[in-house]
């Protein structure tokens, strides 16, 4: 390959990345508004992304892609958990988190504080970031789960309960949070119809209840959670 050729392949390969990369650019920038929802960035979200940043939960939580990997990524926190499960996180973390080896400190926020952040929050969780992070993917959450299940001795319900984190907030056998009720002998107190209804739509199910819905979760992943809970009964597994 001669010189004069070498150079021209450098300069055409320059100026034609150097147009596309301008271009995805001025395409970002012209679909931000609507990808960002700006038009929903209230006085409270930007009050609550201030308390964000007050207490420093950037540390040990990322969102948006910045932050810490101590603790879970918030980016869709809203979502994957709902305001009642947050609040009851925010006021009484100790409990909450009582199973996990994961400890969150207990920064005393105000009312107005907690309700500021949840609206961030919720501002946050709508921004369209093409299926981002991962975790909260609704096209993964099956395939994870098939792939912890593989070569382990839990069952499919049983490893559905553990990666929805469902142990932050319900015992088995003394094991997990005490934040929701102890499912020990939910098999003797329930039908599997009641189980798959409440694990389906818990505030249909009771309109006080703080669990979120988890409206990601396929029929299939339901039932297996469902057959995993109306087996405990109590007795020994």
């Amino acid at each position: 390959m001669s010189s004069k050729t070498a150079k021209l392949i450098f300069y055409l390969g320059t100026i034609s990345s150097a147009i596309l990369f301008l271009s995805l650019t001025w395409d970002t920038q012209k679909q931000i508004e609507t990808l960002t929802h700006a038009d929903k960035l209230s006085d409270q979200v930007v009050s609550g992304k201030r308390v964000f940043q007050k207490y420093n939960c950037n540390d040990c939580h990322t969102i948006l892609g910045f932050g810490g990997y101590y603790a879970p990524d918030l980016t869709k926190v809203y979502q994957r958990k709902g305001s009642a499960y947050i609040k009851k996180l925010l006021t009484q973390p100790e409990v909450v988190l009582a199973a996990s080896f994961r400890k969150m400190p207990q920064q005393r926020l105000d009312p107005l504080e907690i309700e500021n952040l949840l609206a961030f929050f919720q501002w946050v969780g709508n921004i369209d970031n093409l299926d981002w992070p991962p975790q909260d993917s609704k096209k993964r959450k099956s395939s994870s789960v098939r792939r912890l299940v593989g070569g382990s001795n839990l069952s499919p319900g049983a490893a559905l309960f553990k990666e929805n984190n469902c142990f932050d907030c319900h015992q088995i056998e003394g094991f997990g949070g005490t934040a929701g009720p102890a499912l020990d002998n939910v098999g003797t107190k329930l039908t599997d119809e009641q189980i798959h209804e409440y694990i389906a739509n818990p505030s249909k199910s009771n309109p006080q209840s703080e669990m979120p819905d988890f409206n990601y979760l396929s029929e299939d992943d339901i039932h297996a959670i469902t057959l995993f809970l109306s087996r405990q009964k109590g007795e020994s597994q």
